[in-house]
């Protein structure tokens, strides 16, 4: 892929998805470097004039009434971020921490932070060369940022703390560095402040969960209508007449899909003249609520995009017009994470609620009393086979996990800091949750899409429509026709595997 070239403008989620997971290069724009470089100049003239501002020539949150100066700004700096890299617990991935090292630098690279050039460079480095600071999931509040993990993936850039090697072992970042000819940078004035004060940890996380969840939504779109199909359900409910009687963008759009799954479906044909009039909620209304879901990552995904090209620092440099006539350094609360915290949560819900449809879709495939005329749990001789009665059981323990871990983080805060900072946003819990809720979700439309292919497998030699053919032959490549009771939770991950690549919601064309 060609490099992508960041001005702290224009970063796509798109573009953290390829550089996170597919490794496309980072280089810093040259005028993003040209504003970098301006902004670096007011900060250099704070510390040749021993003016005070904050993190510059004081200490931080509550030590701000310390004043710092001459060799002790740069003792500060490694101080800061030794002392900040605190964090505990099972370490972000791969591609979240490579996401959360290129949207810090990307908000670096608006020229607000007045750090050098060369930080940035080196974090697009680090991401170039494939070294992955080791970084703990846990241990921010989300204000003032993501302290924590930043201060871990700092702790690379001046060749102390632990990377990840190819193989997911931790080795020393200075060996990391090393073998991948970086040099540590020696940090000066405002600079580790600027590498750890934002809010990039969980919009890392939120991004890639966002991501994932757009996929599924789609995929849900598509085992609704196979699973409408199977069930032997009416299209009517998904005329759109109804939709544009009550236009919310989602509803609309997911109502479209759900008649793309059904048209020309032989199944639909062979009981359109039955005597039922509507069908169940789980069914009649996939369009109301997998459409809500679709208009909820459309809103956080505005808020993603506007956060990923945003100042996220404190004190921000602000230039004044002309190249030579310096700037004003004004102290805020840009790193808060309130924003991206009640986008996290509702997601959380979101998803719950997609999840929620899809186990209450498996119930009405496996159940003799509802699933009109397919076996008792799907199974070939029932009774002395149990098919998938315990599959609906995995999913429905799944979605009451998930109401669990969608409790909003965002209602709480602790006070941090020696009360200075006394009130925070829990957005990196948010994400950490959501992160947990896009995996159940996955796996219970993975049941979903097996019980339905295996419904479907019960209706020859009727046939679904064409994308309901492609949908089930998606799955039927990773996962043959249960025929007797077999252990299917290889068959559940690679089905979620299958998911996860896009290949089922790819059946929309």
């Amino acid at each position: 892929m060609n490099a992508l070239h960041i001005s702290g403008d224009d970063l796509t989620l798109e573009a953290v998805r390829e550089v996170a997971s597919q490794g496309r290069p980072v280089i810093l724009s040259a005028d993003a470097r040209a504003m970098v470089d301006r902004s670096r100049g007011v900060v250099t003239e704070i510390v040749a004039s021993n003016t005070l501002a904050y993190a510059i020539t004081t200490g931080v949150g509550k030590l701000s009434d310390v004043r710092i100066g001459g060799e002790q700004i740069r003792e500060l700096q490694v101080n800061l971020v030794r002392s900040h890299a605190v964090g505990v617990g099972e370490p972000l991935s791969r591609a979240e921490t490579r996401a959360m090292m290129l949207l810090r630098a990307n908000s670096l690279a608006k020229g607000y932070s007045g750090v050098r050039a060369i930080v940035i460079d080196t974090l697009c480095e680090l991401l170039n060369r494939g070294v992955t600071p080791f970084v703990p999931s846990q241990g921010s509040v989300g204000a003032s940022g993501d302290l924590a993990p930043l201060a871990h993936l700092a702790l690379t850039l001046i060749g102390e703390g632990e990377c990840l090697n190819s193989a997911g072992a931790r080795i020393p970042s200075n060996e990391a560095l090393q073998s991948a000819q970086i040099k540590p940078l020696a940090l000066e004035a405002k600079e580790s402040i600027s590498l750890i004060n934002g809010t990039q940890g969980m919009l890392a996380v939120g991004t890639l969960a966002l991501l994932a969840a757009e996929t599924l939504v789609d995929s849900a779109d598509v085992l609704g209508g196979l699973s409408c199909d199977a069930l032997q359900g009416t299209d009517a409910a998904f005329d759109e007449r109804i939709h544009h009687a009550r236009p919310h963008n989602g509803q609309i759009k997911t109502a479209a899909n759900l008649r793309k799954m059904l048209k020309g479906s032989e199944i639909r044909e062979s009981h359109r003249a039955c005597g039922r009039v509507q069908d169940a909620y789980s069914l009649r209304c996939i369009p109301q609520v997998h459409g809500a879901v679709r208009d909820t990552l459309g809103h956080c995904r505005g808020i993603f995009e506007i956060e990923a090209n945003s100042a996220v620092d404190n004190p921000l440099v602000f230039l004044k017009g002309n190249e030579n006539s310096g700037g004003d350094v004004i102290s805020g609360g840009n790193f808060h994470g309130e924003p991206l915290a009640f986008a996290l949560d509702f997601i959380a819900i979101a998803l719950s609620a997609l999840a929620g449809i899809s186990e209450r879709r498996i119930e009405r495939l496996v159940n003799p009393a509802l699933s009109e005329g397919l076996p008792p749990f799907l199974a070939q001789g029932a009774g002395l086979n149990s098919g998938f009665m315990m599959a609906q059981v995995t999913a429905a323990a799944l979605v009451s996990e998930n109401k669990v871990l969608a409790h909003p983080a965002s209602v709480d805060s602790i006070t941090t800091s020696g009360n200075k900072e006394d009130f925070v946003s829990m957005g990196m819990t948010a994400a950490n949750k959501v992160k947990r809720i896009v995996e159940n979700t996955r796996n219970v439309l993975a049941i979903e899409a097996m019980a339905v292919a295996q419904a479907i497998d019960f209706l020859a030699p009727l046939k679904t429509s064409k994308r309901g053919q492609a949908a089930h032959a998606a799955v039927r490549s990773v996962c043959p026709t249960v025929d007797k009771d077999r252990v299917m939770y290889k068959d559940f991950a690679r089905i979620a595997q299958l998911m996860a690549s896009g290949k089922i919601a790819d059946v929309l064309g």
